[in-house]
This record gives C-alpha cells, structure tokens and sequence, in this order.
C-alpha cells in the first residue's frame, strides 16, 4: 500500500490529479478509483509521466466528471451517456471518468446492449486483460490501496496475457480484444496464454462484426509497435488477418527463394516492417513496408532457369492499393503515399547501375517528390537477406544511388519540380486553346529539363518552345 502511494507521489502530474479526485470522492461520497492502462504503465514504469488517466467510480460517472472539471477549471466535458462514461479534455492530458458498470451484448455489434451500474469488482471483471484489470484506491480512508483480484501484476512479471474471465466469453462479445491481444504482445512483449490464444482462433471470423476504421485503427497501432512482426504474426497465426488484412493473409506460406529473399513473402515483409521501424517512426512509411509486395501473390511464376520471378508487382500493386485502402478506410493522404511508395519501390534497385544515366535519376527524384528519402528507406528495409557479403553489397548499392541523388538535387534543384513555364505562355506561343495539345508541349518541355537537354529555368524553356514552334512550321 505505502509503495503504491509512493509511486503516486513520485509522479507529480498523478499526484496532483489524485488529490483533487480524493478531496472530490470526500465531498460528494463517491467512491473512486484509479483503473486500467494507467495503473498498468504505472507498475511498469513509475517514473514516466502520466498522460492520461482513467478513473471509475461506483456511482454517476458522468456527474462526478461535471464536479471533477469545474474543480480542475475545464470548461466542458464529452460525455456518453449510453455507456456511463465521460471525457475531461485538458490539453496533453486528457481524464476518462467512467461508472463502475456490468455489460450485455447483442451477438451481431461489439457495443454493449445494455449498461448496469455495478461495483468495483464486476467493473474489473468485465475487463480484457487481467494486465488491465488492475485498480489504485483513491479514496481518503484507503487511498493507495491496490486491487488485483485476477493478478495481472504476477502476469506481467511473468510476460503473459490472459483474460480476467473465460476467454471464449470475452473475445465473442468484443471481438476486438483478439486484435488488442496481439497489439499488447507486440507492445509489451507478452506471450498470449495458450488457452486465450486457441480461443481467439476459435472466434476469429467474429471480428467482421468490427467496424472497419476500429479494426484499421488498430492495426496501426501494432504497427507503431518497436516490433510490429509480433502482433502481425498473431493475427497471422490465429486466422485473424484473413478477415482483417486478407491480401496479407494469403502471402503466407508462398515460397521465393532467389538471390534476395530466402523467405516466404510473408516473413520477409514482417522482416521489412520491422526493419522499416527501425528505421522511422512515420506509420505510413510502416504500412508501405506492409504493403509494398502486396502483389507477389497475383504475380508469383516459377520459372526453371531463373526460380519464381513477380514481374509487373510493383505496377500491379500499386494499382491493388487504390481499392485495398479504400476498403482498409485509410485517408487519401496514406492512400497516395502507400501507393507511391509500391510503384516505385524496386526504381533504385536498377539504378545501381555504375553506367545509369542522370536523366533516369532525374526522372525517379520527379516521380517521388518529397517521398525520396522514405523510398530510400523502403529500399534499405527491403534488403532481408543474411548473407553478410551480400547485405554490404546491396547497402552499397544505396549509398551510391542516394549519392547521385543528392548530386543531382543539389545541380538541378528538382525535389520540388515545376515546370517554369505554365499553360497560359504555351497557349499564347502556339495561339491555341485550351485542351491536350497544350498538356503535351508542356511535357515536352518537362521531359527535355528531366532528361538534361535544356535548363530548368524560365528562358531555357521559352527557347525550347521557340524551337518547337519553328520545327512545327
């Protein structure tokens, strides 16, 4: 007990809230706790900084969330009175207040049916993970007291993850737990109990009953993990990929040893996420990683002379992305990026070439924009191959294709490439009206900048135009 007030006490943003919430419980006598995530990172770190908190209350939640705001000056809450539960925002740091509840589900939605105001001890039980079913005290006669009827304290010591009641049960009333369980492995390193893991495989297809954006959100958060494979292979393992992600799925087991890649296509893209990890925290750059082979399967060919070969997946996958994201419900802006990304990704693999000419790199520093230096990491990430000799080759490779790169930029200031002249100058040059004639000189001119036959300025243009006219006479 004194331990845990210690380590409230040590965390001076938690001890500051905790004591208004005590001095609040008092008052309005309302007994209060500290539950969830936060008493879970708390044990785990305790002395990282609180960034959010989670409070429950065997009472009206959301009427102890309008008391606890006016107390810590915050104008308005969110509340949701379906669910007995209320949001504080309050900058970076955001207070949940929710209602020690029980709750009933329909078999066809994930969101409860029905609401009974309840106690601390169903609270707990209700709850996914015996890691999350933990609770602080914050009561004036107990505070500090630790509740962990289900010890998910001994479970995290002992890295592993079950259910606080019958897995079967839990997973089938929220099926989007099954995706939890493999984001908390991946996150904190836990190995599921075998008897959670057979029964999410046992209630896998349940997860079509998720919502779509609730099953992409947490996606990405496995893969804002520092070791996405983990989760990624659960959701492999125990069938649930083929209804979340099932173009990711079926790359499972298909084999394409060559020189490069002498794993399935399905190991070596976790192999590629986790290498593109390392190398960024941007999850869309995580997610190409995912998806840049996403056409491997639709292209695999066994050839005798040269093994499988998956001409054309580039192309073909950035074309399978457009309708991928739009059912995925990723933005337009991951949509674009991620479909970028594929279409270029084996571009610099062919320009390692000692002999490649500028103008094809010119060409590649055009076609990714501002993307160029998360290609590059793509490609770097890409290489999965644990020949050493080859690993330096291929690195090798890289360094002397981002070198011309930078060569390039740095002569012809192309990164952010605009064409000098506009659409207006070519009209009035060639006296012609708008339409496609005046979309294919301005490519011509484009392509001559891009290719090093004239200057990227504006009277390098006008000239070249000039000539194209007289030619045209």
């Amino acid at each position: 007990m004194t331990l845990i007030k210690d380590i409230i006490n040590q965390n001076k943003r938690l001890a500051n809230i905790s004591k208004i919430i005590s001095d609040l419980s008092e008052e309005i006598k309302i007994d209060s706790f500290l539950v969830g995530g936060c008493v879970r990172d708390l044990m785990l770190n305790p002395l990282a900084e609180a960034k959010d908190i989670d409070i429950m209350v065997e009472g009206d939640g959301i009427y102890f969330a309008e008391r606890l705001a006016k107390k810590i000056k915050v104008p308005k809450i969110i509340p949701f009175k379906k669910f007995a539960t209320a949001k504080i925002p309050n900058g970076d740091f955001e207070i949940e207040v929710a209602s020690a509840r029980l709750e009933k589900y329909s078999e066809l939605s994930r969101n409860p049916s029905e609401v009974v105001i309840s106690n601390i001890e169903n609270d707990l039980l209700r709850r996914d993970f015996t890691i999350n079913a933990m609770a602080v005290s914050l009561n004036k006669k107990n505070f500090g007291e630790f509740f962990d009827p289900f010890k998910g304290m001994e479970d995290l010591n002992n890295k592993i993850l079950k259910t606080p009641f019958d897995p079967n049960t839990t997973f089938s009333e929220d099926p989007l737990r099954m995706m939890r369980a493999a984001y908390f492995s991946s996150k904190l390193s836990l190995n599921i109990d075998p008897i959670c893991l057979e029964s999410i495989k046992n209630n896998s297809e349940r997860i079509l009953i998720v919502s779509q954006e609730r099953k992409t959100n947490e996606l990405f958060k496995i893969l804002g993990t520092k070791k996405p494979s983990v989760g990624l292979n659960i959701l492999q393992e125990s069938g649930v990929m083929d209804f979340v992600f099932p173009e990711i799925a079926v790359m499972y087991g298909l084999d394409q040893s060559n020189e490069y890649h002498h794993k399935d296509i399905f190991y070596h893209t976790l192999e590629v996420v986790d290498n593109a990890a390392k190398l960024s925290e941007k999850l869309d750059l995580r997610l190409a990683a995912l998806v840049h082979d996403i056409a491997k399967p639709k292209t695999r060919r066994l050839s005798k002379s040269k093994g499988y070969t998956f001409y054309g997946h580039d192309d073909i996958g950035a074309r399978m992305l457009k309708g991928i994201s739009a059912n995925m419900k990723f933005s337009n802006s991951t949509r674009d990026y991620i479909t970028k990304l594929t279409a270029l990704h084996l571009r610099p693999i062919s320009l390692a070439k000692k002999d490649v000419t500028d103008s094809a790199i010119r060409r590649l520093i055009v076609d990714a924009g501002d993307e160029i230096d998360e290609l590059m990491q793509l490609c770097r990430a890409d290489i999965t191959t644990k020949n050493p000799k080859n690993v330096i080759k291929y690195l090798g490779n890289f360094d002397r294709v981002e070198k011309r790169i930078k060569e390039v930029i740095e002569i012809d200031k192309l990164k952010a490439f605009q064409s000098p002249v506009r659409g207006e100058e070519i009209m009035k040059i060639f006296d012609l009206p708008p339409g496609k004639e005046v979309g294919k000189i301005k490519t011509m001119v484009e392509d001559a900048i891009i290719e090093g036959k004239i200057k990227n300025d504006y009277s390098s243009a006008i000239s070249f135009l000039n000539k194209i006219k007289k030619a045209k006479k």
